[in-house]
Parts: structure tokens; C-alpha cells; sequence
């Protein structure tokens, strides 16, 4: 099930495309250790495609074709071991990363329109982490968001967004009524 996105429209998916452009200009485009050889190459093209058109769950869609691996190895208390992928490594690949540019792109939107930046759930978890929780409803510095982001590659950021896979949380923008 895709996240809802309250903001995803037009000038988000074009701020977007500008920081997946960002990220190929500087080889920082986040490549999972789980995506196969196949998946590393079309990953940019395929994520693009998410961008321009798509959401999270199109992007799940295309890289449950043939891009994921289907073991990973894994750290035991004596070396190593091989596992099978998670079932569901494509959907929280696509979650976390369509996310993260989504976030991004709300990051300069709230700075270039002197807006506000909040977090809430964008995706039903039925047992939310108390952390997760705690942070619905903060108010977000946007120039520390995209930051943190943008120089935290992958899942874990400074500031805790998004909060890891599966969390469910997002930011919006809060479009003040003063006049």
C-alpha cells in the first residue's frame, strides 16, 4: 500500500527529480546492498520513473522484477550465514527511499516558500514504536532536514527521518493562514 503523500504534486516531483539529479551528479544514489547486479544498473531509471509518475508502491512494483537478490548474508555470533531476502525488501527499499526524496523536495519547497515543515504518518502501522510516536506533529528545521539528508545516505539520519523502515512517517508542509 502506497504512503500518503499530502504534498506530492507537480513542483514536489520536479524538486525531486532535482535531487535524484543531485545525487547522480555526486554518486550518492542510495544502492542497497540487496539490489542484484540487474537492479544496480536500472535502480536510477526506475526510481526516476517512480518520480515523474509513480509513487513508493510503482517503485516496489519494479524492483520486485528481477532487481533484488534472493539471499544476503548476514552476521551470526560464529561469522556469517546466508539468508533469504525479505519478502517485503523491495516495498521497504521503495518506502524508504521514495520517502526520503519526497522529504527532500518538501525541504526546499518549505525554504524557497518560507513555510513550515511537520511530521506526521503517512502510512497505518498497527503497532507504532513509542519513537515513532513522539515525533508526529514536531515542527521540522527544513535546512537541517535536507542536510542531514542528503550527507546521511541510506536509513539512519541525524535527526531521525524518516525514522527507519517501516515507521510510516513523513513531513508536510504547513502553509501559514496569517496574511
Amino acid at each position: 500500500m502506497a504512503l500518503n503523500f499530502f504534498d506530492l504534486d507537480e513542483k514536489t516531483r520536479a524538486m525531486m527529480l532535482e535531487e535524484l539529479q543531485f545525487d547522480l551528479n555526486n554518486k550518492t544514489v542510495y544502492l542497497s546492498a540487496r539490489l542484484n547486479d540487474f537492479g544496480i544498473k536500472q535502480y536510477p531509471e526506475i526510481l526516476q520513473q517512480a518520480i515523474t509518475t509513480g509513487n513508493d508502491a510503482s517503485l516496489a512494483a519494479n524492483l520486485r522484477t528481477g532487481c533484488l537478490k534472493a539471499f544476503e548474508q548476514r552476521r551470526t555470533k560464529k561469522g556469517f550465514t546466508n539468508a533469504q531476502v525479505p519478502v517485503n525488501a523491495h516495498e521497504m527499499l521503495a518506502e524508504g527511499e521514495f520517502n526520503r526524496y519526497y522529504i527532500r523536495a518538501l525541504c526546499r519547497r518549505a525554504i524557497d516558500e518560507q513555510s513550515a515543515l511537520e511530521v506526521y504518518r503517512a502510512k497505518e502501522v498497527s503497532n507504532p514504536r513509542p519513537d515513532s510516536q513522539s515525533k508526529l506533529g514536531q515542527a521540522v528545521d527544513p535546512i537541517a532536514l535536507l542536510n542531514d539528508l542528503r550527507s546521511n545516505i541510506g536509513i539512519d539520519t541525524h535527526l531521525g527521518l524518516p525514522a527507519g523502515p517501516n515507521s510510516g512517517l513523513s513531513i508536510r508542509l504547513i502553509v501559514s493562514n496569517i496574511a
